[in-house]
């Protein structure tokens, strides 16, 4: 066996773990003006919104009215979900036509009849013998406890709408869609938890039309605080007893008072997308890859309180074998939607906001 000198052995790995940040701040830069910094910015995909007046609570659309090949992870243990099982690499269905993800909780399914509703009045589906089926999986948060009116939630009138708004352009974040309802910071409840929302983000590895993107949409609902990983800074989360201070759940978790995690009020979900042209068992791994930016940016994540859940679409504009690169930057992409899902977000009665706590 040949022997690898230990100098060049590290700087390989150097070079590797630098290349996705490298790659990230690339994009950015030769992309600033043709892209949306969205989930839009992946070929073939549009976003809508649609949020409820009466209380904090909505949904958000993804459509791939050209087909998209799909994967999904789950990985919390209080998953609230329809259509999954499709996406299973053994089954028939090769490509889903939306994504939606809602609040209201198990109610917030029905949002999928509205979209399928939509899909179907534009001719756009699976095709079976005299017709064409719509494939629409998602996942729902819970935020029935946000306002005072636990009997409102995104129906499937909403879902229709949502898919209606849909566009290819800038996707609004913060306490929109599905992240209108969402709170972050319930790890131990001595000063209240704050307000989440949803965020997203995009990567371009380089310029041209050949050049390959991810992104990441994220709806963050989470049990834990909000971190930033690249400096270990506390963004949001479960405050202090006087509510205005952060008090820090890794902090708390290894004291021996802590109270037990909010139960049932939780779940992360998002979407992560590619142009890269992938498999259904490969377009599994990239969500698989994607949630570990839950696990960078959410502390603690994948709890029994949570549902957490990421779907994967890949679009095929471009070819390419390299899937755990397309993973790796799907998960550096879902810890930016994280952050500005919460940076974005504003205040609601009884949930300040992060730019309202220092």
């Amino acid at each position: 066996m040949q022997r690898v000198p230990v100098a060049a052995a590290v700087a390989v790995l150097l070079a590797a773990s630098a290349g996705p940040v490298a790659r990230q701040q690339e994009g950015r830069n030769a992309s600033s003006m043709s892209m949306n910094s969205a989930l839009t910015d992946v070929p073939g995909l549009k976003v809508g919104h649609f949020t409820r007046g009466e209380r904090p609570t909505g949904c958000t659309v993804i459509l791939s009215e050209a087909g998209a090949v799909a994967g999904v992870d789950v990985r919390g243990s209080a998953p609230g979900t329809i259509e999954t099982d499709l996406l299973d690499p053994v089954n028939l269905v090769q490509q889903v036509h939306a994504v939606f993800l809602s609040g209201g909780s198990a109610f917030g399914l029905d949002v999928a009849t509205g979209v399928r509703k939509y899909l179907y009045e534009h001719k756009v589906g699976f095709e079976v013998r005299g017709a064409r089926v719509p494939i629409v999986p998602g996942a729902i948060i819970f935020d029935l406890h946000v306002g005072d009116r636990p009997d409102i939630w995104p129906t499937a009138d909403c879902g229709y709408r949502a898919a209606a708004a849909a566009s290819t352009g800038t996707v609004q974040e913060g306490n929109v869609g599905a992240g209108a309802g969402a709170t972050i910071g319930k790890t131990a409840g001595a000063g209240g938890p704050m307000k989440g929302g949803l965020g997203t983000a995009s990567i371009r590895v380089a310029a041209g039309a050949d050049s390959l993107v991810v992104a990441a949409l994220v709806v963050v609902n989470a049990v834990g605080d909000i971190i930033d990983p690249r400096s270990g800074t506390l963004v949001a989360g479960v405050r202090t007893p006087d509510g205005k201070r952060l008090a820090d759940a890794r902090k708390l978790l290894r004291g021996s008072s802590t109270a037990p995690a909010r139960g049932g009020q939780n779940t992360t979900i998002g979407v992560v997308a590619t142009n890269a042209r992938l498999t259904k068992v490969q377009a599994t791994k990239v969500a698989q890859m994607a949630q570990d930016g839950f696990a960078r940016a959410i502390y603690p994540s994948h709890t029994m309180g949570d549902g957490d859940v990421i779907f994967a679409l890949s679009t095929g504009q471009i070819e390419t074998s390299d899937v755990s690169r397309i993973g790796a930057l799907a998960a550096d992409a879902t810890v930016e939607a994280i952050l500005r899902a919460v940076r974005a977000a504003t205040s609601i009665p009884g949930y300040p906001a992060a730019r309202d706590i220092q």
